[in-house]
């Protein structure tokens, strides 16, 4: 039936949605001027008018259950957003574990909330989950790549022994937590705050 549907309109099934408007409203602005015509050329324009109609209808109809029920369904990810720009991390892990399905925008999310709790090896696995389920999204490599420079950065500042502590010991909380010199705490800000940046001005 679908078929006959498309093709009151002059499409295949393979039309999309822009092709679907323009000849709806094409046809429609035709139909509509010309079923005041005298006898059947009136008559059967007012037969068209009708049978388009309901032709679009019924196809954007199938259209919207299809995204609804399909891949393309849009999470709304705008409570866990919140619950980060508002310093609630622990509001944001809840709302996280309470989606069943793992996108990537999901993983992006969790990532930040787990640099927001310093855990800077998780946070890079869920980006990477994240560039892997998107190659094309340059959000997500971009974190990607500004999250494994600074862990490089920390990296070679404990290496170099500037990491210890007063009485030469290894600082081993401050490597995983970011370190408390102020210059590491800058890069840490800037990771985040350009992670958090994309979120708030999506």
């Amino acid at each position: 039936m679908m078929k006959e549907y498309y093709k009151a309109l002059g499409l295949t099934e393979e039309a999309s949605i822009e092709e679907i408007e323009k000849a709806y409203s094409t046809l429609k602005e035709k139909y509509s001027r010309e079923r005041f015509y005298e006898g059947e050329v009136g008559n059967e324009a007012a037969r068209k008018l009708t049978l388009i109609e309901n032709a679009y209808q019924e196809i954007m109809a199938a259209c919207k259950t299809t995204k609804e029920n399909g891949n393309e369904k849009t999470q709304d990810f705008s409570e866990v957003e919140n619950c980060i720009r508002n310093g609630d991390i622990s509001g944001a892990q809840q709302k996280l574990d309470d989606y069943s399905d793992r996108t990537a925008e999901w993983h992006y999310l969790q990532s930040v909330v787990f640099y927001k709790k310093n855990w800077m090896s998780e946070s890079k696995k869920q980006l990477e989950i994240a560039v892997n389920m998107e190659p094309s999204n340059t959000k997500y490599s971009d974190a990607l790549t500004k999250l494994k420079q600074k862990m490089e950065y920390n990296d070679r500042q404990y290496q170099s022994g500037y990491a210890q502590g007063p009485q030469g010991a290894p600082q081993y909380e401050n490597r995983q937590m970011g370190g408390a010199d102020s210059c590491l705490n800058f890069c840490a800000a800037w990771c985040c705050m350009d992670m958090l940046c994309s979120i708030c001005c999506r």
